[in-house]
Formats: structure tokens, C-alpha cells, sequence
């Protein structure tokens, strides 16, 4: 689990909020159309939510810059005054986030809701936190996401139905179209990858991930994989093992850098995902369509289908 540190500005507010003196960030404070205040921890679960809330929610996300490395975030003072005036908070859990259970619980708000998707999706710490490239945990999230806004605004629940309906069949489309061709086309085709951040789209795709799964944790957890592992990946590139690479260019170390290039210069074909939204205003649709029409061409080319 990633630690994280409270600066003393942090702490500052947290002790002002909790003693009743603090206000509300300009992010988080009502509007005055009344709309239901939300915080996503990071802008991936951020643009869903924005997107089912449509105008009666206003939704804040926390981390939003593609430079932020998730895993080693570190919250501000206007992080607690925002997490304190929202109505419901949206965190990734796994040990991803540990930041926001500390500074919701420095500030407990009553009726205020927590949607933790690791607990949804019955994911304990250690395990795979990266949630949002599973197209059925996605689905969950978006399940239980209209649920609370439901109990948080019961009046306006017709209107969050049609919001969602629309997301899934409009706002989604491109996306499970791609997914649903990839699977199709590249069932069971080998691939290698950077970091554990690909697995669960690898499943849903029903590729053949062959990086050994402590290489893709070490990576993804900033420690240095095992030379046994590096060793086998080598073999993997060198004998051609894999049709394509994939590799989380927010992330490039050292080791990720060599095997890229490595995988380039025996030509299996390499493409790229992220861990956050690029650019930091796209939606969650067209970043995810993006990389997954750029990942059945690497497959097209790898295969030569």
C-alpha cells in the first residue's frame, strides 16, 4: 500500500474543518442551482460521474493533471475543505487512494456517501487497484453511482435514469464497440505489458497476457522488479513471443524504457496507455476509445490481420 503524508497545511485544515471554523473550497461550494456536490478522488471515476449527474450535479475531481502520479499523491489543504463540503465522495480504494479515507475521516460529514469501487467490486487491498480498465467494474460503478445520486436527490431520480441510459447507449458506444471487435479479431493473441495497469482490459479483451504478474505489481507499485522476471521478458521479445507491447507512459522507469525499446527494435509493434485522462479534459469514453482503437491497430500489425 502506497503511504501518504499530510503536509501541515493539510493538517491545519483538517483541525480547522473538524472544529467547525472551515470553509468550502470555491470548487466544492454550492452553486445556486442547488446542484448535488460531488468529489472524485481521480478524474477517470470523475468524468462518469460528471456525465450521470449532467446539470444537477457539479462534480470536483482531486486528481486531474495528467503529471500526477496517483500513487504517490500527496493532498492539499483546499483537498480537505473540498472533500469536506461534498455530499458524496467517489474513491478508487485498493490502496490506491488511502489519502481520502484520511481526510474524510479527519471531517465525517452526517448522510454524507462514500463509493469506494474496490469494495463494490470486492477487490481488497493488494489486489489490482486499477478498476477503471475493467469494462464490467466500470459498469458496476456506473450502477451505483446513479443509486446514491438517487438516494441523495430522490426527486430527481427519472432524470438521472435517462442520463444513465444515454451514457450507456450513446456516450459508451464507441468504446464497447472497440472492445467488442478486439475480442472478436485478437481472441487469445499474446501479448507483454509495462505494469499491472493493463491487466484487467487484457482479461475483458481475452489476450494472452504473458508479463509475469510480479513484474506488472512491481512496476505499478515503484519497486524493482526481479532480474528472473526481467530475464523472462527479454526471452519473451527476443523470441517474438508477444504480438504486441504495452507500456503506461506515465510511468516509463528505467526497466520499462529498455523493454520498450527492446520490443521496437525486434518490431513488435508497442502502444501506449495512461493512468488519468489524456488530455486532462477529454471524457472517460473518448481517452478509453482512444487507446483501445490505437491498441487493435498494434494488434492488427502484430498479426498481420
Amino acid at each position: 500500500m502506497v503511504s501518504v503524508r499530510l503536509g501541515a497545511g493539510v493538517l491545519a485544515a483538517i483541525v480547522a474543518l473538524s472544529a467547525g471554523c472551515g470553509g468550502r473550497s470555491k470548487s466544492s461550494a454550492a452553486p445556486a442551482s442547488g446542484a448535488l456536490q460531488v468529489v472524485a478522488a481521480e478524474n477517470f471515476w470523475g468524468s462518469i460521474a460528471s456525465q450521470l449527474g449532467g446539470s444537477r450535479v457539479q462534480v470536483t475531481s482531486v486528481i486531474a493533471s495528467p503529471a500526477t502520479d496517483p500513487h504517490d499523491y500527496e493532498p492539499t489543504a483546499a483537498d480537505a475543505r473540498t472533500i469536506a463540503g461534498a455530499r458524496m465522495v467517489i474513491e478508487n480504494g485498493i490502496g490506491y487512494d488511502p489519502w481520502v479515507q484520511k481526510l474524510i475521516s479527519a471531517n465525517p460529514v452526517s448522510g454524507r456517501i462514500v463509493l469506494t469501487a474496490g469494495d463494490l467490486v470486492g477487490i481488497k487491498p493488494g489486489g489490482n487497484p486499477h478498476r477503471w480498465y475493467s469494462p464490467t467494474d466500470v459498469q458496476l460503478m456506473i450502477d451505483a453511482i446513479v443509486q446514491d445520486y438517487d438516494k441523495l436527490d430522490p426527486k430527481d431520480a427519472d432524470y438521472y435514469a435517462q442520463q444513465k441510459t444515454r451514457f450507456e447507449t450513446k456516450g459508451l458506444a464507441r468504446y464497447k464497440q472497440l472492445i467488442a471487435r478486439i475480442k472478436r479479431e485478437y481472441h487469445g493473441v499474446q501479448v507483454g505489458a509495462s505494469e499491472s495497469i493493463f491487466a484487467p482490459l487484457a482479461q475483458a479483451l481475452e489476450l494472452k497476457l504473458l508479463t509475469p504478474p510480479t513484474f506488472l505489481k512491481a512496476i505499478s507499485e515503484g519497486t524493482d522488479p526481479t532480474a528472473a522476471d526481467k530475464t523472462t521478458i527479454d526471452h519473451q521479445i527476443a523470441d517474438k513471443q508477444i504480438k504486441v507491447w504495452v507500456f503506461n507512459s506515465q510511468n516509463s522507469t528505467p526497466d520499462v524504457k529498455r523493454i520498450t525499446d527492446a520490443a521496437r527494435k525486434h518490431g513488435i509493434p508497442v502502444t501506449s496507455i495512461t493512468e488519468t485522462l489524456v488530455p486532462a479534459s477529454a471524457s472517460f469514453q473518448a481517452w478509453q476509445s482512444h487507446q483501445l482503437q490505437a491498441l487493435a491497430a498494434a494488434l492488427a500489425q502484430g498479426t498481420g490481420r
